[in-house]
Formats: C-alpha cells, sequence, structure tokens
C-alpha cells in the first residue's frame, strides 16, 4: 500500500473537520455522530459499529468485534475520546486487524488540542 492512502487521507480529513469544529471535551458517542454526518457528507461509503468477523481455521467465529466505523469496506476505524494515545489502542487496532484479515487502520483521538491519529498498515 502507498504511504499517501487516499481512503485513509478521506478518513482524516473528516476527522479533522469535526476536531476543528467541535474541539476536544466531548465523549467519544458525539465525536462518532458527528463524524458519521461528515462521512455522509463527502460521500465516504462507511458502516458505523460494523461487525467484524473472526475465523479460526477457515471457520467464522461466533465471537464478533465491532468497530466504531468500517470505511471502504477495508479502512478499520476506531475513535477515542482520551487524553493521549497509548500502546493499548495500538493494540486494540492491530489485534482487530490481525484477528480480521483486513490490512488498514486508523485510531483517531478527539480529547486532544489538535486531532491525532495514527495509521497502521499491515
Amino acid at each position: 500500500m502507498r504511504d499517501h492512502d487516499p481512503h485513509t487521507y478521506a478518513v482524516i480529513g473528516a476527522a479533522m473537520d469535526v476536531h476543528r469544529i467541535l474541539g476536544p471535551g466531548f465523549l467519544e458517542p458525539v465525536y462518532q455522530d458527528a463524524l458519521e454526518l461528515e462521512l455522509l457528507d463527502r460521500g465516504i461509503p462507511h458502516v458505523r459499529e460494523a461487525p467484524l468477523r473472526i475465523s479460526y481455521k477457515d471457520r467464522q467465529l461466533r465471537s464478533v468485534y465491532r468497530t466504531d466505523f468500517l470505511c471502504y469496506e477495508r479502512v478499520v476505524v476506531e475513535l477515542k475520546a482520551i487524553r493521549a494515545l497509548t500502546v493499548r489502542e495500538d493494540a486494540q487496532i492491530l489485534h482487530y486487524l490481525r484477528a480480521t484479515g483486513l490490512h488498514v487502520g486508523l485510531v483517531i483521538n478527539f480529547a486532544e488540542p489538535s486531532l491525532k491519529y495514527q495509521r497502521f498498515v499491515l
């Protein structure tokens, strides 16, 4: 995958607009609502609280992860409203990617003075 993936850039741009307008200080569900509107306005295909199926030996497990958004049917997006991103959030998105076979993820934190995000590619 290229360093300048247009799909992740589009999602990050939408998140930047949400952060620019709302700023830090809200709980995660507020940012999730606002980002969903921004994704709709920009025509970015997405599923909110998308179920991520987990496979084991080529069989689907009953256990399902839910990500805040699945954009473009391939970008896992996890939103946070915490003081700072930590290795815990890194581990969460990497676990989602490994367990589902998807390859691209974003963790976006709205709680800091400027929007913070991390892009992960397996």
